[in-house]
């Protein structure tokens, strides 16, 4: 095999791993087997009232679930899967929010609560906040508007210890904007908490993505 081949072989590869990686960090935080919350309890209420699912309403996404939203998914023609992705939601008539264009007071909004909440992070760990923040909007489990989102009852410590108000870090500006135009270092976390700072048992219990500086993420 001559150098050139082997070079051509070589950058296949990267462009290869490249694309995996770009489409793992875009993965959407669907439910799906093994998923449990609110949203789960919505589509099991909404598949039961439609004759789909006669199990109890639990919360959990189990086999149960899966088979009845991939009934679902056959009466409705879409991709039958069993995960409740975007499409199946919205023709549940589960709402989910938008991510809002990157204004002036979308930015600064935003931008207070990753300063808040990522002091001492790096500049990717703040933009994880930030993407957390917009996934949670297009989530139906969530409020879906940025406002609803941060200021969410309980959702958020810096709320309620007044970090919320100290000045804004520069850095935070730019994460923010990073955030709001998509880019998303969790691969579609919902939540994230520093275990060195809570023991609460309902956000261990949430799945692990990844974790970035002090932050563990998690759908």
């Amino acid at each position: 095999m001559n150098s050139f081949i082997k070079m051509a072989i070589a950058l296949i590869a990267i462009i290869i791993c490249a694309a995996a990686v770009q489409s793992s960090d875009s993965v959407p935080a669907y439910s799906q087997t093994g998923s449990s919350g609110v949203e789960v309890e919505e589509i099991q209420r909404v598949l039961k009232e439609r004759g789909l699912f006669n199990g109890e309403i639990t919360g959990y996404y189990g086999a149960q679930t899966k088979e009845a939203v991939t009934k679902f998914q056959k009466q409705q023609g879409l991709k039958q899967t069993g995960i409740a992705d975007q499409t199946t939601l919205k023709r549940l008539g589960i709402t989910i929010g938008t991510v809002p264009a990157a204004t002036d007071a979308n930015i600064t909004l935003l931008a207070r609560m990753i300063s808040a909440e990522g002091r001492g992070e790096s500049y990717v760990g703040q933009v994880a906040i930030g993407a957390v923040i917009c996934n949670r909007i297009e989530h139906p489990s969530f409020p879906d508007t940025l406002a609803g989102v941060i200021y969410q009852n309980g959702a958020f410590t810096a709320i309620s210890d007044g970090q919320f108000n100290e000045p804004i870090a520069e850095s935070a500006y730019s994460a923010a904007r990073d955030a709001l135009a998509g880019w998303d270092p969790t691969g579609g976390a919902i939540y994230y908490y520093n275990p060195a700072k809570t023991s609460n048992a309902f956000i261990y219990s949430r799945p692990v993505i990844t974790v970035i500086g002090e932050h563990r993420f998690c759908s």
